[in-house]
């Protein structure tokens, strides 16, 4: 299976090179994208020197901050556009696991989306401030009693997408940022009858 991991970055340049080194040190053979929107602090300059050391590792500057939906969609599309198999979305900031990428990717033989679920398993959430924890908790019932999904983390941003639910969906007509980029997605996944699997992550 052709894999191509999708890692939007703004000012990631302290968390790049460990972030870069765990992804292909557990996912050898998958390709990796990061989508830098023109980051201060340099870190696209960062991803260029890592592209000495691994092949398998892509880089596409934007101009500007434009949203975490936007270049998510970014690449998504650049991933269908060149016949990727399967896409990885994944933040850069150590938050997820490049570990779980194989068990998420194998469970794609049977669902067409994969969320990394930080609920479905009761609450698996680390070193978070509980206003945030409420926050977010708060935020994923309130989207399940709203769209009738039935998903325990719609806003979480680690995900396997097969490609032919992304080719379902009109990512141009995608306007949501953050919190709800995420849902929208899973939203419209979910509407075109496409099968969704909650993986528990931490």
């Amino acid at each position: 299976m052709n894999i191509l991991i999708v890692s939007p970055t703004y000012n990631e340049r302290k968390n790049i090179v460990r972030f870069v080194e765990s992804v292909f040190s557990t996912n050898p053979d998958c390709h990796l994208l990061i989508v830098d929107d023109n980051s201060p602090d340099g870190t696209a300059d960062q991803v260029k020197e890592l592209q000495n050391r691994f092949s398998n590792l892509y880089l596409e500057c934007r101009p500007g901050k434009a949203g975490l939906g936007t270049a998510y969609c970014f690449g998504f599309t650049w991933a269908l556009e060149r016949d990727y198999d399967a896409i990885v979305q994944m933040d850069a900031d150590l938050s997820h696991d490049p570990a779980d990428i194989p068990k998420m990717i194998e469970l794609l033989t049977r669902n067409d989306l994969i969320i990394g679920s930080r609920y479905c398993d009761g609450v698996s959430v680390v070193r978070w401030p509980i206003r945030r924890l409420i926050l977010s908790y708060g935020a994923n019932l309130y989207s399940k009693i709203i769209t009738g999904m039935p998903i325990k983390d719609a806003t979480g941003g680690f995900k396997v997408w097969k490609r032919i639910a992304l080719e379902a969906i009109d990512l141009q007509s995608i306007k949501s940022n953050g919190y709800s980029f995420q849902i929208e997605m899973n939203f419209r996944t979910w509407v075109n009858g496409f099968s969704i699997f909650e993986f528990p992550i931490i």
